[in-house]
């Protein structure tokens, strides 16, 4: 059977005369998800309060007993004693309809020129622009872990892999370090995308502005906005924000599923180069000895959400007309669950890092000779052969290792010479590991120097950050 609700305490429902499907409201009322922007709706009016006292719209007596109402409120909130009423389709309207019965009817003056419209828009950018700050503290935490391991691990060496194969050598402090500058772009693109969400819609109205002398520039400021709308078409139905804060959140998400990816494989009893403490692993019900991954796991799974939440947003947006539109409700929820979804992946990814066990000794063990080939290589062409010729010569020495059976550094020097007569028996100078990393002295290379030089930096981004 079908059931109905009466709209008369709606905003809007002054126009209507029938009822609403009870499904329906159930449908279109967001109050179950909204409900977070709780304070930064309440600050947004108490600001708002005092722009229409500052050009004269409301007395300045009105604009203190709406801020004392808004603050009770805030209270309430903050005390878990606020009740949503069943008219209450979102926050906005809880908000004012509690507003009116504490302070009556100079409560219904807050909303002079102001639109649900350009409401929303700024509480959801001043939600986002406190969440950007959590993200930041906790994506520099990553980091921490990973510089922190790296300066223990400067010259741990391990190999380095390039599909997924044995590729040179390098250290467990080089691998650290390229994770922390993946974090660190996205931590550039967070700075980017906040400096675009600090924009204040406020003012904009429903769509057309604000017909009172509201002064924007003051609002903005008040609100710690850096700037103002500059359309107020534009103003109430961008959610480009949006969207690049879940490109962030998607992009960080991919760098930590990589990184979990690492550890993960590291992890297995075929390289065993970490273990993960016992804080961040769990058992088999069935097999006793089995030490799983969980955490790193569930990273690597959390960017399937991440990933899917940005599509989410896209498709919302794709399709919408000017100016404002219904669709947009949708984006809190996506918004809602990555920025939830980072705030408990980032800190279990940095309490894996700090607490892992580097196992240097199974790293060491799985440097083969002939990882050195390219090293091999390199020393015809510092005896003049061109890199081309120098690189084919040294496949041969693999090649000639493989079909006698044996490793490429105990080959003879006759089987040297008959490859090249530019072997000498400085050759064997050639098959050392540590020599091999420190060679590659370059800014950004595997030397203990570039590493430390890396680390350096490091520490002095995230203490100017």
């Amino acid at each position: 059977m079908t059931t109905t609700t009466k709209l008369t305490a709606s905003l809007w429902g002054g126009r209507f005369s029938g009822e609403m499907d009870a499904l329906m409201k159930k449908f279109q009322d967001s109050i179950g998800f909204d409900i977070r922007m709780w304070s930064q709706d309440i600050r947004g009016s108490m600001a708002y309060a005092r722009a229409l006292s500052m050009a004269g719209i409301i007395s300045s007596d009105e604009a203190e007993t709406l801020q004392n109402g808004l603050q009770a409120i805030h209270d309430e909130f903050a005390a878990g004693k606020f009740e949503i009423k069943d008219g209450d389709e979102d926050i906005h309207t809880a908000v004012e309809r509690r507003l009116k019965e504490m302070v009556g009817d100079v409560g219904g003056k807050l909303h002079t020129g102001r639109s649900r419209n350009d409401q929303v828009a700024t509480d959801t950018r001043f939600y986002c622009l406190e969440a950007i700050q959590t993200v930041r503290a906790n994506i520099q935490a990553v980091q921490t872990s990973l510089v922190d391991q790296a300066e223990k691990h400067v010259s741990t060496l391990m190999p380095g892999y390039t599909h997924l194969q044995r590729g040179q050598p390098s250290t467990f402090g080089h691998w650290c370090m390229a994770y922390f500058w993946m974090l660190q772009r996205d931590l550039d693109r967070l700075a980017e995308c906040e400096a675009r969400v600090a924009v204040l819609p406020l003012g904009s109205g429903a769509l057309a502005g604000n017909p009172f002398p509201i002064n924007r520039p003051a609002l903005a400021n008040d609100l710690g906005f850096q700037e103002i709308s500059q359309n107020s078409f534009d103003g109430v139905s961008d959610r480009d924000f949006v969207a690049e804060l879940l490109f962030v959140g998607a992009m960080l998400g991919t760098h930590l599923s990589r990184l979990a990816e690492d550890l993960i494989i590291y992890t297995t009893s075929e390289f065993g180069f970490v273990t993960f403490d016992d804080a961040y692993s769990t058992g088999s019900s069935l097999m006793p000895q089995k030490k799983n991954p969980d955490a790193m796991e569930l990273a690597r799974g959390k960017v399937g959400r991440l990933t899917g939440n940005l599509i989410t947003m896209l498709m919302v947006m794709k399709g919408t007309p000017m100016t404002f539109n219904k669709d947009y409700q949708e984006d809190k929820e996506a918004l809602f669950d990555t920025l939830d979804t980072l705030e408990l992946l980032l800190p279990v990814c940095a309490g894996a890092v700090r607490t892992l066990k580097v196992n240097a000794d199974k790293m060491r063990a799985a440097l083969d000779p002939a990882i050195l080939s390219t090293d091999v290589a390199e020393y015809l062409v510092r005896k003049g052969v061109p890199f081309r010729d120098a690189h084919h010569a040294s496949g041969r020495a693999v090649a000639l290792a493989e079909r006698k059976g044996t490793k490429i550094n105990a080959l003879t020097m006759d089987d040297w010479r008959a490859i090249s007569p530019h072997f000498g028996d400085d050759i064997a100078e050639v098959f050392n590991f540590e020599q091999s990393v420190n060679s590659r002295d370059v800014t950004g290379g595997t030397s203990a120097r570039s590493v430390r030089e890396q680390i350096e930096k490091a520490r002095l981004l995230l203490a100017v950050s």
